[in-house]
């Protein structure tokens, strides 16, 4: 792990990621900032992360690691943090933002933040009267703010409110050095954090529903919970059932995964997203963009943000409820067609290359380098 105060000699400021949730190579956070350094692998990159974090991979010497964040007293952390990294003259990045990053840099800056100094990545962002009203409040005061976010919708919530300087970042990851496409299919796949947003509940049904059924179509479960391996109650239940099926044909895939292990998960597989229409109308999921990579077709949700990928590229299918008739039934149907959808896959894959998604997120990053100190 790096410790550093200072970039390298004669190199311009830090560009200071605030993570306080980072804690190991697995999980969102790790990939989306492997992602984004993949995209700018020059510039000098300082994380802040939680005080418990292990990255024992991450050794790149343009790359400084800070154990600060404690899970109980992290948002005060930020809040003082951002104070402090305000009165430098370097840049700061908040890749996984929310609302009380905004109001915690309004907060903190004491006035308004200066162009170039702060940018901002919203995954979601929910909007009521009451928070409209908030946000244009916050506008009028940060008006120089740097804003991303993964949607259309989020990004047109802000202009919204009146933040000028907002764009749309695709959250494409780095491909790991097992990443690629493989043959033939092998399994179903539910990926990432077990969650109830992400439709954990359906994949529980479907597993039960193929164990009643007598079938014989492999599934691989991951069942990581969130950043500090916690669980929702609603997920903690379907984790029970999930063990209790008895279903022969299941792999539970438990253990921590570091970024090339969770990328051979995805080769030969068919990739079930039956995630919340309400929470991911508007959302993006980087799962989608390894699956294309992978060669891996994806089985959505209608009226979510995959759904319109799956639905441009035609790299998989579209259901309108996540039954586990239905999930079943899109399963065998890609499964039946796996090698059109496959090279369906990896040509959307093409489309979604992390220097490009990323580019207007780097190169406002770049151009703040760039200006009078």
């Amino acid at each position: 792990m790096i410790l550093a105060d200072r970039p390298p000699a004669s190199a311009p400021d830090w560009i200071d990621v605030v993570e306080p949730t980072l804690v190991s190579e697995a999980g969102h956070c790790a990939a989306l900032f492997r992602g984004l350094r993949s995209a700018a692998p020059d510039l000098h990159w300082r994380l802040w992360i939680d005080h418990r974090a292990r990255l024992p991979g991450w050794a790149a010497s343009a790359t400084a690691l800070v154990p600060r964040f404690h899970r109980r007293w992290r948002k005060l952390q930020a809040l003082l943090l951002y104070r402090r990294l305000l009165r430098g003259t370097g840049r700061v990045l908040v890749p996984t933002a929310s609302y009380f990053d905004l109001r915690a840099l309004d907060l903190a800056a004491g006035g308004a933040v200066a162009p170039g100094r702060a940018f901002l990545y919203f995954h979601k962002l929910r909007v009521d009267a009451a928070r409209a009203r908030r946000l244009a409040a916050l506008a009028r005061r940060q008006p120089h703010l740097e804003l991303f976010g993964t949607s259309e919708e989020i990004v047109q919530r802000l202009r919204d409110a009146g933040f000028s300087h907002v764009r749309q970042v695709l959250p494409v990851l780095a491909a790991p050095a097992a990443a690629g496409a493989s043959g033939g299919f092998r399994t179903l796949l539910s990926a990432g954090a077990a969650r109830a947003d992400k439709g954990f509940t359906h994949i529980a049904d479907l597993v039960i529903h193929l164990a009643r059924t007598g079938a014989r179509l492999p599934i691989a479960v991951q069942t990581s919970g969130d950043h500090y391996g916690r669980y929702d109650d609603r997920t903690r239940a379907d984790l029970e059932r999930l063990r209790a099926s008895g279903y022969a044909h299941l792999t539970l895939v438990s253990d921590t995964l570091d970024g090339a292990q969770y990328a051979a998960l995805f080769p030969g597989t068919v990739c079930l997203q039956p995630y919340s229409r309400a929470e991911y109308a508007d959302k993006m999921s980087a799962i989608t963009f390894d699956a294309l990579r992978a060669g891996a077709p994806v089985i959505t949700v209608a009226g979510t943000s995959m759904a319109a990928i799956v639905a441009a590229t035609g790299a998989g299918l579209v259901i309108e409820q996540a039954s586990p008739e239905a999930l079943l039934a899109a399963a065998q149907a890609a499964v039946a067609q796996y090698p059109a959808l496959q090279q369906k896959a990896l040509v959307a894959a093409v489309q979604y290359q992390p220097a490009q998604s990323w580019a207007p997120l780097v190169e406002r990053l770049r151009a703040a380098d760039a200006r009078p100190r």
